[in-house]
């Protein structure tokens, strides 16, 4: 079967890809980024605010104007950070949605042209629950070798980065903070004895808005590399869990045929 057709990307679906892409990393930048482009000022109007509300119970033969003002800083200081938590949440959500995105795009396109060859359902289920390393296995062997090309390594941090935002401490963590340390905040960064990255935890994941766009840059990346035809002419091995679907599936067909 050598030369066979195995996987195809029709131009204008790559196009119809990247587009989507693009207008959710606008939109979000739109509509979501952009509200935490001025905290510092809105910290400051909470301490106005603070003031203005609290101002009828100033009495100078009782209070140190010095004392009420810094309750007021304190106040705008307490606002600012809830502001900077909210605006870190959002940044680390839209990267989410759109790894998640782009993640489902890539199974759904497999399992459709795999479909034009092989019918089983079990090697359906495994391009579903495999992860992102063992499908770039899968695609190397057949001669697209992701793991090569220089987007690969921002899609892999951007994976860790939206496991650890899911579920915190854990191994993803742990790759993370060794394999791309960058997205790990030092919260005593500027001190002159900044904290181990042993000591820092998954409260300290942070993404900037550059890395943001490195992320969307590698997705974008990705899609234009995806070759035009895959054809079966193996390079490598397939791997071990693609072949176990492939003869459970032909096995399950053999059965069904009796």
């Amino acid at each position: 079967m050598s030369g066979y057709v195995l996987f195809q990307m029709w131009e204008p679906f790559r196009q119809l890809l990247i587009e989507g892409h693009q207008f959710y990393v606008d939109q979000a930048r739109r509509r979501l980024l952009s509200q935490f482009d001025d905290i510092e000022s809105e910290a400051d109007k909470a301490a106005a605010d603070w003031l203005e509300r609290n101002s009828h119970r100033f009495d100078p033969d009782r209070y140190d104007p010095g004392a009420f003002c810094e309750a007021a800083q304190e106040e705008g200081i307490a606002h600012y950070q809830l502001l900077n938590d909210m605006r870190d949440n959002t940044r680390l959500s839209v990267v989410a949605g759109m790894f998640h995105e782009w993640d489902k795009q890539l199974r759904d396109w497999m399992t459709r042209e795999i479909l034009h060859w092989h019918s089983g359902a079990d090697v359906r289920a495994k391009i579903w629950s495999q992860n992102f390393g063992s499908l770039a296995d899968l695609l190397a062997c057949l001669g697209w070798d992701i793991r090569s090309r220089p987007y690969y390594r921002t899609l892999d941090a951007c994976r860790l980065v939206v496991n650890v935002y899911k579920h915190g401490e854990g191994g993803s963590f742990q790759d993370l903070k060794r394999c791309y340390p960058e997205y790990i905040d030092n919260p005593l960064k500027g001190f002159d004895d900044p904290l181990d990255m042993d000591f820092r935890d998954h409260r300290d994941l942070k993404v900037t808005e550059e890395q943001i766009q490195g992320f969307s840059a590698a997705i974008v990346a990705f899609w234009n590399d995806v070759p035009p035809k895959i054809v079966d002419d193996p390079v490598g091995e397939l791997p071990e869990w693609f072949e176990k679907a492939w003869l459970k599936d032909l096995k399950a067909a053999a059965n069904r045929s009796r």
